[in-house]
């Protein structure tokens, strides 16, 4: 019996990276003997490439890496962004109006274009602690002056959840919402998932959803349950994410990846 998967796809924050940004000897060793069964794996990740590159570096990961919530394609092996979605400035701002209109005014930051792309910090924007780098600015229009890939925002009442379910009921058809974890949500492209970048990247690697399995923990990851033939739910997961996965392992903590790809891997030899 062969391994039933030709691609294993990764969430990074809360699926692959244990609470202090590491990947443990166990989950690498069963993603290298995933691999060597013939399932490829790609990470896919909300983070645009700027902060995923260290991870990707010290996992000695040479694959294609979705980023940005599937805004960017990147070959880590080759340190090169193969394709690049950017958010219209413009129906990002009529967006941003339309949900202040609603619930008030919003903090903001903002991730731009490229390899090396900053995320600037707007007034008021409460950065998340840890090594990802940010750049700080009082000047709000400063956010807007060149490509974005996502804008975040933040509300100083409202919860992620209900932020995220006002900002997309007041946007309509301008942009997406999504929730991508503990204090993110974010503005994207309209259509854009991590979905469209995984098949994006997929088509690449001459596989389809049919034989993809995916690893997630939070809503963004929904669509990619959705185009993957099996969705796999890490017991931290939100609950949007758990009401519609196939299987809930372990938690991001507890080894998750490495316990379903170890029984799958038993089972195929």
């Amino acid at each position: 019996m062969t391994f039933p998967y030709k691609l294993v796809a990764t969430d990074l924050d809360g699926t692959l990276l244990r609470d202090d940004e590491t990947v443990s000897e166990r989950t690498r060793e069963a993603l290298v003997a995933a691999a060597a069964a013939g399932a490829a794996h790609i990470v896919v990740t909300g983070r645009s490439v700027p902060w995923t590159r260290h991870i990707l570096d010290d996992l000695g990961y040479e694959g294609l890496a979705v980023c940005g919530q599937g805004a960017q394609v990147y070959h880590a092996g080759e340190h090169r962004l193969l394709t690049s979605l950017t958010l219209d400035r413009q129906l990002a701002g009529l967006a941003l109006s339309k949900v202040e209109a609603e619930v008030g005014p919003l903090a903001l930051a903002a991730s731009r274009d490229g390899l090396d792309g900053e995320v600037l910090v707007g007034p008021g924007y409460r950065v998340q602690d840890g090594p990802l780098p940010a750049v700080f600015t009082d000047d709000p229009a400063e956010l807007w002056t060149a490509p974005l890939n996502k804008v975040y925002i933040q509300h100083p009442e409202l919860d992620d959840d209900a932020l995220a379910t006002a900002a997309r009921a007041a946007v309509g058809n301008l942009v997406d919402v999504v929730m991508a974890g503990p204090g993110v949500v974010e503005i994207l492209p309209l259509g854009l998932s991590k979905a469209t970048g995984l098949s994006l990247a997929a088509r690449r690697l001459g596989v389809k959803g049919a034989d993809t399995l995916a690893f997630g923990d939070m809503p963004n990851d929904i669509p990619m349950f959705a185009w993957a033939r099996h969705g796999v739910a890490m017991a931290n997961a939100h609950k949007q994410l758990k009401s519609v996965a196939q299987e809930i392992t372990t938690s991001n903590q507890e080894d998750g990846i490495a316990v379903v790809l170890e029984r799958l891997l038993l089972q195929s030899s």
